[in-house]
Parts: structure tokens; sequence; C-alpha cells
């Protein structure tokens, strides 16, 4: 039985530049930690957009320039990518939207092959990409534990954050 973590979209523009937080910025050491521990599997996902950004559906409601493909806002943090390099292997996701089937789809070919006993997400936005893919995954996969760090993630706001973990602790992902 093998251990899944999945660091999602823990980048320049979500950490300190165009969609930054504080929080986001003090999450990143213990991000790095989680990243270090034994799991079998280490998946980090990236917000992954075109030049057209501003004229898609999440543009036209998020009207901030983000996470375009190349750029160094689109990046993964320093810190973090460090973190991931350190270990003998990990695998990176481009996901164009919120939740990422490919993702989904990554986790199932695994567990055909390697039986997953547990899933642990971290990372940005708690209130978006976190709970949309932790989601998706509690939906694929009901009778594995799927769980989030709180304390390696944030949100948009702290007050966000907050309500994201009170949703998907409704959705019987543990909330650790």
């Amino acid at each position: 039985m093998s251990k899944v973590l999945i660091a999602v979209d823990m980048q320049n523009d979500f950490v300190d530049a165009a969609l930054g937080t504080k929080e986001a910025v003090a999450i990143v050491p213990a991000v790095c930690e989680e990243i270090q521990k034994d799991y079998d599997l280490v998946i980090a996902t990236r917000d992954t957009h075109q030049e057209d950004y501003l004229d898609t559906n999440e543009g036209k409601h998020l009207p901030v320039v983000h996470c375009v493909q190349d750029t160094q806002g689109w990046m993964l943090n320093e810190d973090i990518e460090k973190a991931l390099k350190e270990r003998t292997s990990f695998q990176i996701i481009n996901k164009p939207t919120f939740g990422s089937e490919e993702l989904v789809q990554v986790l199932k070919d695994y567990d055909e092959e390697e039986p997953i006993e547990s899933i642990t997400l971290i990372g940005l936005c708690t209130d978006i990409c976190v709970v949309t893919n932790a989601l998706l995954i509690k939906t694929a996969f009901p009778e594995i534990p799927v769980m989030v760090k709180a304390d390696c993630c944030a949100g948009v706001t702290p007050e966000t954050h907050e309500a994201a973990l009170k949703t998907m602790q409704m959705c019987q992902i543990e909330i650790i």
C-alpha cells in the first residue's frame, strides 16, 4: 500500500506574485517539509493558462492574468522546486482549470499498479484548486482516506480558507 502527496499549485503567482498572499508565503516552509516526508508518490500540479487567459470564462470571472505557461509566475516557487528535486522522483501535472481530470487518471493508473493507502493534499488555494481536486479525488476513490493538511494550505483569504476546510470536512475529507 502506498501513500500519495499532491502539492497543488505552489507557483510564484500564487505564493508571492500576481495572486500571492502573506498566508501563502507563510506555508512554503511547511510545504517543503511535507514534500520531504516518506510518500511513495509525490505529484505537483501547476495551474496553466495561455496568453488569451482574459478571454476565457475563468479570466472573465477572475480578471488577473496569472500562471501563463512558461512565465516566471507559472513556475513553481523556487523552494518548492528544490524540495521536489531532492526526492528520488516526483511528477508534475499541468492543469488548465481548477480541478484536474488528468490528476485523477494518474492516480487511478497508479492505484492499479500499487494500491493507494491514502492521499494527502497541500497547497494553494484551499478555497479554489485544493477543494476542487480533493472533491474530485474523493469522488473517484470513496474508500481511500483523502486528507488535507490545513497548515500546508492557504486560501484567497483566511475566511475562505476556513470555509473550504469545513466544506471538505463535510464531504468526509479528513482535515489534519
